[in-house]
């Protein structure tokens, strides 16, 4: 099952040239906020940009948030000072670089060791700082499994825009279903994309829903790559934060049951239980794949602070 330090329901992009949503973004119940470089911020004003991220970084309270940097991908002129500029001015308030357009992992290599060499000239704790890869064209895809073996990775996000592009898929809106094709169209990638990040026990990401005012249809594309088994989904919209954290943790009911299977378990399988290793609970058998089953969805409950709303109580004797 996947790492579940670091909460990432919903992922709040945030534009470093943007100093007033740097600020609020503070205050919003998003699992993790990434402060982006890259797509979101033009040329001319990526200097600047980093120069508000540091800030913002340094000076901000992100309450428990994962704080994440977007830097350009590196067939661009702009990622050595990216990752330099931050990792020097913020790099003890940083949690994860976000890479985009990782095309091998090399390319994540490349980065490891140019953080590496920060952070040994600043003092800061060698390989704290984390690496999340985005996959957005079809070399990502293929190489996706070294990428998700290569150090310090974090994540694997599924980039849904630039993919589109890269394999001529014939559409304009981005994360939707296409209403010429029988299937989902995704289906494919995202569990490309599952099967690497569980090979290495990292976590996966779902990309971006761009039809920010529409809820309801953020709600029924997250469903689906939840239902998959990803951790979280990108949100472009602070209305879409809600949404992704409701689709993306278990139903109080899911989560109550799978506590109840744990100690169950833990119960009949003791000395005292009897040393069971198949028993009933209510109308359910379960077993040790019951309870592997059950870790998962108790995992994803409690990382998200849930609480439990019934408790197991061994039968009398």
């Amino acid at each position: 099952m996947a790492a579940v330090g670091r909460p990432r329901r919903s992922c709040l992009a945030v534009p470093g040239s943007s100093v007033k949503m740097l600020g609020k973004a503070q205050g919003l119940p998003a699992d993790q906020v990434f402060l982006d470089l890259e797509d979101a911020v033009a040329p001319l004003a990526k200097p600047d940009a980093r120069k508000n991220i540091v800030a913002a970084l340094n000076e901000g309270d992100w309450a428990g948030k994962t704080r994440v940097v977007r830097v350009n991908d590196l067939t661009t002129p702009w990622t050595y000072r990216d990752v330099i500029d931050v990792v020097e001015g913020a790099g003890a308030n940083l949690d994860c670089i976000m890479l985009p357009k990782v095309q091998t992992a090399a390319q994540v290599h490349w980065l490891d060791l140019t953080l590496t060499q920060i952070e040994k000239t600043l003092g800061l704790e060698v390989g704290r700082i984390g690496i999340e890869a985005q996959i957005e064209n079809a070399a990502g895809l293929v190489n996706v499994d070294a990428i998700a073996a290569a150090p310090r990775v974090e994540t694997i996000i599924f980039g849904p825009a630039d993919f589109m592009a890269s394999i001529n898929m014939k559409s304009l809106v981005v994360g939707a279903l296409i209403p010429d094709y029988p299937g989902d169209p995704y289906h494919y990638i995202l569990m490309r994309i599952l099967m690497a990040a569980r090979m290495h026990d990292k976590q996966a990401i779902d990309g971006p829903f761009l039809q920010i005012r529409d809820v309801e249809a953020f709600r029924e594309v997250a469903k689906r790559s939840a239902a998959l088994g990803f951790d979280g989904k990108w949100v472009l919209h602070p209305g879409q934060i809600d949404a992704a954290n409701e689709v993306y943790q278990p139903a109080q009911a899911d989560y109550d049951h799978a506590e109840l299977i744990l100690d169950a378990y833990e119960h009949y399988t003791s000395e005292a239980g009897g040393r069971l290793g198949a028993v009933m609970l209510g109308d359910e058998m379960i077993d040790e794949a019951s309870r592997k089953m059950a870790l998962v969805i108790a995992a994803k409950g409690r990382a998200a602070g849930m609480s439990r709303t019934s408790t197991f109580t061994p039968p009398a004797e």
